[in-house]
């Protein structure tokens, strides 16, 4: 691996993992000597990054760990909602996958976590549940697209945010959701999970905050509905 490629993977292990936050500055000069590497490389890295969309660099002020403003997070809700459902169609349609036995190993994970009330073994097995989801789709490019261009925003807002909702209630999310993955008729399995990423925006951020990129009808009818059973 190369030296700018070695700088790369410790940001964004170090973004994912939380150790770098939104808004935090990364000083250049502090960054290579702890990497033993030359500051070009670093600057290398950074440039990736930032065509990632993972860090911003301004002229005076230096380079941040990029925050993700209350409308974008509503376009990658629905860029996730629009792609997952895909995979879990592909999914249930692949012969080959046990989605049954596969999600509920994964789920196992999740309800041991939550019994510890440990939060960052929570966050990996929720993570490894949905990559479980994405990979066993069997569809490469979308693997690529939810694991390498959105993931590292995934990352950053369920850190940012999970906490919104309580540890038990985020478990309880999950069991429904799996059960929803495995059992709902094929046809109208794309919608559901469409569905259930709605109602999780609307769950976790302000109510009147409903893509607001977008047009917020699209998913009334399905937020009215997390309305009436608050």
């Amino acid at each position: 691996m190369s030296a700018s490629k070695r700088v790369e993977a410790h940001l964004r292990k170090a973004i994912h993992a939380g150790k770098l936050r939104p808004r935090q500055r990364i000083i250049e000069e502090d960054l290579a000597r702890a990497l033993d590497v030359s500051r070009g490389p670093v600057r290398e890295a950074l440039l990736r990054l930032e065509r990632d969309g993972l860090v911003v660099t301004t002229s005076r002020r230096g380079t941040f760990v990029r925050d993700i403003s209350l409308a974008e997070i509503g376009v990658i809700f629905r860029m996730r909602a629009k792609l997952e459902g895909l995979c879990v169609r592909y999914m249930r349609e692949n012969p080959s996958v046990d989605c049954a036995d596969l999600l509920g190993r994964a789920l196992k994970k999740l309800k041991t976590a939550a019994a510890k009330n440990n939060e960052e073994q929570f966050f990996q097995a929720d993570m490894e549940l949905h990559r479980t989801i994405w990979k066993t789709s069997n569809q490469p490019l979308l693997y690529r697209t939810l694991n390498l261009l959105m993931n590292p925003h995934i990352f950053i807002i369920a850190r940012a945010y999970s906490s919104r909702i309580p540890l038990v209630n985020r478990r309880e999310n999950h069991e429904q959701y799996v059960r929803m993955v495995l059992k709902t008729p094929l046809d109208k399995i794309e919608a559901e999970v469409e569905r259930y990423f709605g109602g999780l925006y609307f769950r976790v951020f302000d109510q009147s905050l409903v893509f607001p990129t977008l047009d917020a009808g699209d998913w009334a009818d399905e937020l009215e509905d997390w309305r009436k059973v608050r």
